[in-house]
């Protein structure tokens, strides 16, 4: 039995963890976490979001920009999110509605598809 989804995970380019960084933890305000001792070998980094975990590996030859997966994450301002992200130049993209939210999607500094969710209730 499946009980819950604990992390996914997103790609970068080998080297870039200081850029995905200051993107995801000082742009977006994520929060980093520590990797066990066994991995730290491998690059990339861990963010904690809500109970559930985004891990940040390395990855070359990867066409993340053709690619449909994605993380979406719910959140309380979604307007706040799209003028942040529109100030910094960032194509932001209305997605096809779905019943109870608002929702925009665009992409990282690396490719990711990136979506963002509110309730249409908050």
């Amino acid at each position: 039995m499946i009980k819950s989804v604990h992390h996914v995970q997103i790609t970068i380019p080998k080297g870039s963890e200081d850029a995905a960084r200051q993107f995801y933890c000082g742009l977006l305000g994520l929060k980093e976490i520590p990797k066990p001792d066994a991995l730290q070998g491998r690059g990339g980094f861990w963010l904690q979001v809500g109970d559930r975990q985004v891990h940040v590996g390395v990855e070359d030859a990867v066409e993340r920009e053709q690619s449909k997966a994605h993380v979406a994450y719910l959140v309380s301002d979604l307007e706040a999110y799209r003028k942040m992200l529109s100030d910094k130049d960032f194509k932001i993209l209305d997605g096809i509605p779905i019943p109870g939210y608002s929702r925009f999607e665009f992409r990282d500094p690396f490719g990711n598809r990136v979506e963002f969710l509110q309730t249409d209730n908050e």
